[in-house]
């Protein structure tokens, strides 16, 4: 039997950092402006690392965002795996499929009117577009021709 990779937990990092660092929850909690109890409950993982604390815990230790966010979300997707009821959930979950482009041509399009409302109508030819009028310059020439006196 293959053994499971182990996970660390973010609380069990912030416990071993402060443990090297020789500081407690107390004083790192005054230093990056955070309650005690937040950090105790993240030291004893029952809380998750945020963005927010992981921005203050990378700039306290000298880390980046991304190691502490990628501990998190690295335990986030195991228990995510080993959850039970979801895996019973997505195996029901049907696939969504595209429409092929030779029956999406006649079925009916939403337009949106508002941000509230949809109007559907089916889409049926392209609009036959009416040619520009030819006004500005081209008829200022032809005025200035039909008053000239011929000097």
């Amino acid at each position: 039997m293959a053994k499971k990779p182990v996970v660390l937990q973010p609380g069990d990092v912030l416990r071993d950092l402060l443990d090297e660092y020789q500081i407690n929850p107390t004083k790192l909690a005054e230093d990056i402006q955070m309650s005690v109890s937040a950090i105790r409950q993240i030291v004893s993982n029952k809380a998750k690392i945020s963005l927010h604390i992981a921005k203050r815990l990378s700039k306290y230790f000298g880390t980046t965002v991304e190691y502490w966010i990628d501990l998190q979300n690295t335990l986030d997707l195991v228990r995510l795996e080993n959850d039970q009821e979801l895996a019973e959930i997505v195996k029901q979950i049907p696939r969504a499929k595209k429409p092929t482009p030779k029956t999406a041509a006649n079925k009916p399009v939403a337009k949106r009117v508002s941000s509230r409302t949809a109007v559907v109508e089916k889409v049926t030819e392209k609009p036959v577009r009416k040619p520009r009028s030819r006004k500005g310059k081209d008829s200022d020439l032809q005025d200035d021709a039909s008053t000239d006196d011929g000097f």
